[in-house]
């Protein structure tokens, strides 16, 4: 079965951090785009940064600076460390797979279930 479980959200103090990961099962990462989306409350889901199959990045502007995307195809696992976190950052975060191309758009093709990321004081 073919599966990504993320893990790491909670509840944080601004300037914290938090380092979420996404690990896949069923399926090798090893070819795919890896890429961390979030949604917070009465707001459209953002693509917040990606990393490529030979580790090429991408990160919005809104995170840039502040968030460090890494993957270990080893462990099969792919992380998303969070630091300076800001009360605009609390949302729900989710991994996906898919390629390149599809991550502005967000037409990824496997998803995981997400983690709740809360940034207040």
């Amino acid at each position: 079965q073919l599966q990504l479980v993320e893990s790491g959200g909670g509840l944080v103090q601004p300037g914290g951090s938090l380092r979420l990961s996404c690990a896949a099962s069923g399926f090798s990462l090893d070819y795919y785009t890896m890429g961390w989306f979030r949604q917070a409350p009465g707001k459209e889901r953002e693509g917040v940064s990606c990393i490529s199959s030979s580790h090429t990045t991408y990160y919005s502007d809104s995170v840039q600076g502040r968030f460090t995307i890494s993957r270990d195809n080893a462990k099969n696992t792919v992380y998303l460390q969070m630091n300076s976190l800001k009360p605009e950052d609390t949302a729900v975060y989710y991994c996906a797979a898919g390629f390149w191309r599809d991550f502005p758009s967000g037409d990824m093709d496997w998803w995981g279930k997400g983690t709740l990321v809360t940034v207040s004081s």
